[in-house]
């Protein structure tokens, strides 16, 4: 991966930003793009629309356009109360795992900047038997910063966020670790799709790229940003479950394993066009790929684009993850890379006048 781009990974994953609290993340997305796109807008939501003009995308009325979506939003916690010692209370925003919080390092992120925190729990030695053995509960735990309690209380606002203190690192054979991949990478996979288009002449479509907040607690930045861009299809790219660690029942949840490439879903949440479509664009530019069967709805900002108006061709690319919703979620950079090179194939094969009727 380039350098530039793999900085630009970096700094996006780093990025705090809790569902609600997206602006650090936004403003990497803006800086990055703006000198790329024709436009870039931030919606009332916050959610960043980058967009790039299709040399042919005139047709009938209305111009023709692809919307690729990746959230920008990550799992995280709140401040939601300050005991009279001065340590702090906190509930879950979004999926948060009860089982990898206590003795983890957090950042309270305050108007007066971001504080180094530690979740405490009682030690365990001075637990009862049963409590050993059970996963202790968010009210249960609490967040020490070190601080006296009149400073704590000067500091620290009910409603702070907060997150896991965590950074992107390259391990092993070409993996990388990071807090937030879930969404992060999808969002950077598309602003960097964006970026291979533009270099190599542009589409005939219209293509925009959306950094969606608020994904975790319900799809909401999929569900505006869907009905105010109104894109003729739309393509969620998100961060799908590696089942290649043990003791996951592949008959239960499938196959997929990092490095063996992006993931396209089927299903009632994928329009067959899009998806065969996908999948020669894929043959087409040589990039390894693996499938996901999904009966059901997906879960992610394909249902938003899918359902929204009067319904939209939706579809689903998704990258191998280990570990998701936990301070060291991994993936292989050579699947970010490889659907990076998809979906920019993909969107300069698209014509104007497809026909997206299954």
């Amino acid at each position: 991966m380039r350098s530039e781009s793999l900085a630009f990974f970096k700094a996006l994953v780093e990025a705090p930003s809790p569902s609600g609290y997206e602006q650090p993340a936004a403003r990497v997305m803006r800086e990055y793009l703006e000198p790329l796109a024709d436009e870039v807008v931030t919606n009332v939501m916050g959610s960043v629309h980058a967009l790039l003009r299709g040399s042919d995308a005139e047709r009938d009325d209305r111009r023709v356009s692809i919307m690729l979506a990746g959230h920008i939003d990550e799992i995280g916690m709140m401040v939601t109360y300050i005991t009279p010692e001065g340590f702090i209370a906190f509930r879950p925003i979004g999926g948060v795992d009860e089982a990898v919080l206590p003795g983890m390092r957090v950042r309270v992120h305050t108007t007066q900047g971001p504080l180094l925190g530690i979740l405490g729990r009682m030690p365990i030695h001075l637990l009862e038997e049963d409590e050993r053995k059970a996963v202790a509960k968010v009210h249960k735990l609490f967040i020490d910063l070190g601080m006296s309690a009149e400073r704590v209380k000067e500091t620290v606002r009910v409603g702070d966020p907060i997150t896991f203190d965590v950074g992107f690192e390259e391990f092993g054979d070409g993996m990388v670790v990071s807090r937030a991949f879930d969404d992060k990478m999808g969002a950077f996979i598309c602003a960097e799709a964006l970026r291979l288009v533009k270099e190599r002449g542009g589409a005939k479509v219209d293509l925009v790229v959306a950094g969606t907040v608020q994904e975790e607690i319900g799809l909401r930045g999929g569900i505006t940003s869907a009905y105010g861009v109104d894109p003729s299809i739309g393509v969620a790219v998100e961060v799908g479950h590696a089942t290649d660690f043990p003791d996951v029942d592949k008959r239960k949840h499938g196959e997929a394993a990092c490095g063996k490439g992006p993931i396209l879903a089927r299903g009632a949440n994928i329009n067959p066009t899009v998806f065969r479509l996908l999948v020669e664009a894929a043959e087409a530019a040589e990039v390894p790929h693996q499938f996901d069967g999904e009966p059901r709805a997906t879960g992610t900002d394909a249902n938003a684009i899918q359902l929204s108006r009067g319904g939209k061709a939706a579809a689903l690319v998704s990258v191998p993850l280990r570990y998701m919703h936990t301070p060291v979620e991994a993936l292989a950079l050579a699947d970010v890379e490889a659907a990076i090179e998809l979906l920019a194939t993909f969107v300069m094969r698209l014509e104007p006048d497809t026909d997206y009727t299954p």
